[in-house]
């Protein structure tokens, strides 16, 4: 009975590495981007490069439009995680420094785990808790011993906390739209609606990419290929199959990863308090992934696969 069961579990397993990765690098990206473009551009040139793409495999997938029962889900997610939240956090993170914004944002899995065990059922067993606490630990030690003694503005926590609100939110509404349609669509129009909310910065995009440095363009794009179209699509692919509150738990390897990444890419060697918090941020999404028992993992597995059938088996290979 094992093979059948480890096979899904693995891809999905893979699937939330391949997100947090990829999260991790849009940092070290939009710290060449945020230079030159505003808040709302920046999100908006992504979410454009996003949308194309994923149009476009959808086009060749033939996909086709979602079931009409995923919309709701799709709209608000789009909304709220795609539109809202990029626009938010890019302009939360010009107003504060890095530790306050580690200890605001990296409520957001707290928020979903509460949510979710409210809005959709989903248990909150207490490796869960534990090592979300260990987590979020960690988190905060990575943002204050990075941040350089910055400063930090009323606005600018009230921001950050409207990002994590804002990304709970979607992560909830996402959930229930990923059992009836594949992931490649929810987050195919998912993206879309965030690009449309984020139009009236077209002029604002034009008028900043006519003036931008080539890197910091490319670098736009890389966040609307990488980290919003394959990431967003491979963390779909992952959600279907677990809870939202183990999900957003998972999210917490992503500073410990922007600390090696920065390490590697930028020359930015991290001190002991830093090393120290990747450690904890690590540690915690291991406890908090853990289960016990392997028949756990795959317990909510069989809620995606009546989209599959729906869906042209896009839930399969996103």
């Amino acid at each position: 009975m094992m093979p059948s069961p480890s096979r899904p579990a693995f891809l999905a397993a893979g699937a939330a590495l391949v997100t947090v990765v990829l999260w991790a690098s849009a940092f070290v990206s939009i710290r060449s981007a945020g230079e030159v473009y505003s808040p709302g551009a920046l999100a908006l040139g992504r979410l454009l490069a996003g949308s194309v793409a994923l149009g476009a495999l959808c086009l060749i997938r033939r996909e086709g439009w979602p079931p009409r029962a995923a919309w709701p889900g799709i709209v608000v997610s789009g909304v709220l995680w795609f539109g809202v939240y990029m626009v938010v956090l890019n302009w939360g993170e010009q107003q504060v420094d890095a530790g306050t914004a580690a200890l605001v944002v990296n409520i957001g899995p707290i928020l979903i785990a509460l949510l979710g065990a409210r809005l959709l059922g989903d248990p909150m067993p207490p490796r869960l808790l534990a090592g979300m606490a260990v987590s979020f630990a960690g988190a905060v030690t990575v943002g204050l011993s990075m941040s350089g003694g910055g400063s930090s503005s009323a606005l600018g926590v009230l921001l950050c906390l409207l990002a994590a609100v804002a990304y709970a939110g979607g992560v909830v509404a996402q959930k229930p739209a990923l059992a009836r349609a594949g992931a490649l669509q929810v987050t195919t129009f998912g993206c879309l609606v965030g690009a449309v909310l984020c139009l009236p910065f077209a002029g604002q995009l034009v008028s900043e990419a006519a003036d931008a440095p080539l890197p910091a363009t490319l670098n736009m794009v890389y966040l609307g290929l990488f980290p919003t179209a394959l990431a967003f699509t491979t963390w779909a692919y992952a959600l279907a199959r677990t809870t939202a509150g183990r999900m957003g738990a998972t999210t917490y390897a992503v500073p410990a990863l922007v600390v090696l990444m920065s390490w590697l890419a930028l020359g930015e060697v991290p001190g002991p308090l830093t090393l120290a918090g990747g450690a904890l941020c690590l540690a915690g999404v291991a406890v908090s992934r853990s289960r016990g028992r392997a028949a756990r993992v795959v317990a909510a597995s069989p809620r995606p696969e009546p989209a599959r059938e729906r869906s042209g088996g896009s839930a399969g290979s996103a």
